[in-house]
């Protein structure tokens, strides 16, 4: 009998076990905040940011630096089609409004050129989704973003270990924000953070993370403006801690299990996650689409996936043809894409056998010459 393959699972060792249970033991009254502080600072030396801020998630991180950037009723946020929906349900908490473009073919990342033809009076940020650790075309986004005079956000949630020519992503927007979902490459169970270098718009974060209460404010209990509560906890710090000090051998983890499969399903019938020329990408989530004029049936490989006791899981869909949300199949990049692709088991410490499995499925279950 064969084991279950996971799509995904953390990676906790005794060293998240020792710090977590310090913090559980130990971590109150002054030394409350001890592993959040820490956590914070390491991170901030991993990216090369001056600023960060942890949080209960990546949606709490974009909701409270958008809020700081002053983004409000009316407002549009321009970003691509191809997401999950927590990188726009901030941008709607905000009484705004959501501007979903196309994505290129090779990255599954917004279209630059799609994003400027959106830009209108109204546009506040262009937010930069780094799908499935692929990295969005940074340069050309922030040049828009200078000649409309508006800010770039990085949604860093999936790309920790992926580097923009010498910059690692979610260190280069106005803002970046990152997720520890256990999903994650690196994880504290539920967690996020919001980084930046910008310290103006660091001490208006840190202000509204703490219920609006500021900084230098004497008097105790008052807060200054309506706030918010995404403050992350000691006891997830603790495990952040330890997984940042590991983050170079959980990166390189992920990235042995992507070129495992890549060499694996390497041909013309499949294309997977790619790495751009001065580019790396950190692979969170091995990925395939499957190539035009290839017999392929989505739902019939998972099914396959599922009678073998493997787990696979779908590309994303569109966020336009959700019930709330208006539809845009003009993106027709995004809508080409959902139904011919999926993601592949990832965790850290899968072995070449149970890649193997997987890939056969790929080969032989659905039929498709690779």
């Amino acid at each position: 009998m064969t084991s279950r393959i996971h799509y995904t699972k953390p990676s906790i060792t005794e060293l998240e076990v020792e710090y977590a249970t310090d913090a559980a033991r130990n971590g109150w009254g002054e030394r409350c905040y001890e592993y959040i502080d820490r956590f914070e600072q390491q991170f901030c030396k991993h990216l090369g940011v001056n600023y960060a801020i942890a949080t209960s998630s990546c949606t709490g991180a974009l909701h409270m630096g958008m809020a700081a950037l002053g983004i409000g009723s009316d407002d549009e946020v321009i970003l691509a089609d191809t997401n999950w929906i927590a990188s726009a349900a901030p941008i709607t908490y905000l009484g705004a409004k959501p501007v979903f473009v196309d994505v290129l073919p090779d990255t599954w990342c917004i279209d630059p050129i799609k994003t400027e033809a959106a830009i209108t009076p109204k546009t506040k940020a262009i937010l930069a989704v780094h799908l499935y650790g692929n990295l969005c075309d940074m340069n050309a986004l922030l040049a828009l973003g200078k000649k409309h005079g508006i800010p770039v956000i990085e949604d860093a949630a999936e790309a920790i270990g992926s580097v923009w020519h010498g910059k690692r992503a979610g260190s280069i927007g106005a803002f970046g924000a990152f997720s520890f979902h256990g999903t994650k490459t690196m994880t504290t169970g539920e967690g996020g953070m919001f980084v930046t270098q910008d310290k103006v718009l660091y001490e208006k974060v840190l202000t509204l993370s703490n219920h609006g209460r500021a900084k230098g404010q004497v008097k105790q209990f008052w807060p200054d403006v309506i706030g918010f509560k995404y403050k992350i906890s000691n006891i997830q710090a603790a495990i952040g801690c330890a997984q940042t000090e590991r983050i170079d051998d959980l990166v390189a983890a992920k990235r042995r299990v992507f070129e495992y499969y890549a060499n694996g399903l390497g041909g013309s019938s499949v294309t997977m996650n790619p790495e751009l020329p001065g580019t790396q990408n950190g692979y969170w989530m091995p990925t395939i689409v499957v190539n035009e004029g290839v017999r392929f049936e989505r739902e019939a490989l998972l099914a396959e996936f599922k009678k073998h006791d493997v787990d696979g899981r779908v590309f994303f869909w569109p966020l336009s043809m959700l019930p709330m949300f208006d539809g845009k199949p003009e993106n027709i990049v995004s809508y080409s894409l959902y139904h011919k692709a999926i993601n592949l088991p990832s965790y850290h410490d899968l072995s070449e056998a149970e890649m193997d499995r997987v890939i056969a499925i790929v080969r032989n279950g659905m039929g498709i010459s690779v």
